[in-house]
């Protein structure tokens, strides 16, 4: 069962031209306006547009007379078209190896073996839509059983993502508008003059009578959108992609035989990578059945490669989410993420000590679907949440931390959490606090140290100072807190207490 998501902009022309040309106002209506001899009307309106009553198909003077000050453009469909096409390679590198332009507004990608190295689904259509939007494009997103109902449901709903579970097309595709099943307007318009409304309507009815008025063309869209009837994505291929690809005579099938070629494939990628001084950070494993489907299978690198015997591990180790079917008429290996990579020394433990690489475990759990893999990189502040980064687990360290005298704790707080305390302002330790509940009277104390907040980051932090104190309560349990404030002006903090962290 494949999973499709179909992403869907529906500003895509005006986005375009507003990243195109950045002295038009955030602020200002802007519609696309398209032509067919002396006829003129708008073929896309933008947000703010919208708001202001305009809408696709309205006469372009009837428009401009209604809104004064409205930016018009005339449309480029082939400008629309590249624009769309060069989100489509930037997904083939990013998200999926299937890829493919759904014109006129939208990309579909068959994500079904490469989701796990985004987090999940919710998690990659999240990230999906918010780099859209850092980018200035609007943006909806679904993922489906199918291309028909994933492509209906992004361009009928409000939200910005949705996941439909697997098994789910029928529930989630039933109310949907006749228009969402890619048939011409002229027949959306006769079946709703023969009283059809929703997609659940039309689906319950005898298929006979609609074959005969209408032809086969709305029986064939029902039963891509219900999943009866395959849809293969004819995947986008990119020129500067490397790949190899062998065409069988006959259909092989057997595990043997498929990790054989894999074998072959890497090595010749390998050698290709290797002539332009080239590692790779995603490889993509193509599959062409005689049924005419495809599937892939992604593999994913924490940094640049071209080691054969690595490669070949990895992408055999998934052999098993290969379906052949009634068997493999193409096999296709190809490097979707490349990245400059040299040759380098191999260290010798003769004359000085290996250093140990973790790229190989990373990438073994990142390909299992262990998505958040890093590790900590100290940062120079004083002020404790901000002195620790997380990095890549297999990038060279970076930054510093600032030396302190005063011991840091083993586990630090997510965020400081509010105490209850009572203590003689302005420099003395607490009597006792009550944190989650439950009073701890104090033993042992030191402190205080002051750290001031960062005044170069923010206003607020000008004056801003916090008082820490290393406490031990009856039991032994040692805990770091502190008082927001000098204690004695308020400009410097709420003189409200906050536990920090605990020690070993």
């Amino acid at each position: 069962m494949s999973r499709v998501v179909s992403v869907f902009f529906p500003t895509l022309a005006t986005d375009r031209i507003r990243r195109g040309d950045p002295s038009i106002s955030a602020e200002a209506p802007l519609v696309v306006v398209a032509r067919s001899g002396s006829k003129r009307w708008l073929s896309a309106v933008d947000v703010n547009a919208a708001k202001l009553g305009l809408h696709v198909g309205m006469a372009a003077a009837k428009a401009q007379a209604f809104v004064q000050g409205l930016h018009m453009i005339d449309a480029d469909l082939a400008a629309d078209l590249a624009a769309l096409e060069r989100v489509t390679i930037w997904a083939l590198s990013q998200y999926s190896p299937i890829v493919a332009i759904d014109p006129p507004d939208g990309i579909v990608m068959d994500t079904e073996g490469a989701d796990h190295l985004q987090g999940g689904e919710e998690l990659m259509l999240s990230g999906l839509v918010n780099r859209f939007s850092a980018r200035g494009l609007m943006a909806r997103a679904v993922v489906a059983d199918t291309w028909g109902a994933a492509y209906g449901l992004a361009r009928s709903m409000t939200a910005e993502t949705k996941v439909v579970p697997t098994g789910k097309t029928a529930d989630a595709v039933a109310r949907l508008p006749l228009s969402s099943l890619r048939i011409s307007s002229e027949t959306v318009i006769s079946l709703r003059t023969l009283g059809f409304q929703t997609v659940g309507e039309l689906a319950a009815t005898p298929r006979a009578p609609l074959a005969l008025r209408f032809g086969p063309e709305i029986g064939r869209r029902v039963d891509q959108m219900f999943g009866r009837v395959a849809e293969p994505i004819d995947p986008i291929r990119c020129p500067e992609i490397i790949e190899v690809h062998r065409a069988f005579a006959e259909p092989i099938a057997a595990a043997e035989t498929i990790g054989k070629y894999i074998s072959r494939h890497v090595t010749k990628l390998c050698l290709e990578l290797q002539a332009k001084g080239l590692g790779v950070r995603r490889t993509d494993l193509i599959v062409d059945r005689v049924d005419n489907t495809i599937q892939a299978l992604r593999a994913g690198t924490a940094k640049p490669v071209r080691d054969v015997v690595w490669l070949t591990k990895l992408l055999r180790d998934r052999i098993e989410k290969i379906d052949p079917g009634f068997g493999i008429e193409k096999l296709s290996l190809a490097a979707t993420m490349v990245e400059p990579l040299d040759d380098k020394q191999m260290a010798s433990s003769l004359v000085e000590d290996a250093t140990v690489d973790v790229g190989a475990f990373v990438d073994v759990l990142g390909n299992r679907g262990t998505y958040r893999i890093y590790r900590f990189a100290p940062v120079a502040s004083d002020v404790p949440e901000r002195s620790v980064q997380r990095i890549s687990a297999v990038a060279a360290e970076v930054g510093q931390t600032w030396p302190t005298v005063w011991p840091r704790p083993i586990r630090l707080m997510d965020r400081p959490e509010l105490i209850e305390v009572m203590a003689l302002l302005p420099d003395h330790p607490p009597v006792w606090f009550t944190w989650r509940g439950k009073r701890r009277r104090v033993k042992r104390a030191d402190g205080p140290e002051r750290i001031y907040g960062e005044w170069w980051q923010r206003t607020s932090e000008w004056a801003a100072v916090r008082d820490y104190f290393t406490v031990e309560d009856e039991t032994g349990e040692r805990y770091w807190i502190y008082r927001s404030g000098d204690g004695v002006d308020l400009d410097t903090g709420s003189h409200r207490w906050f536990l920090h962290g605990t020690f070993a």
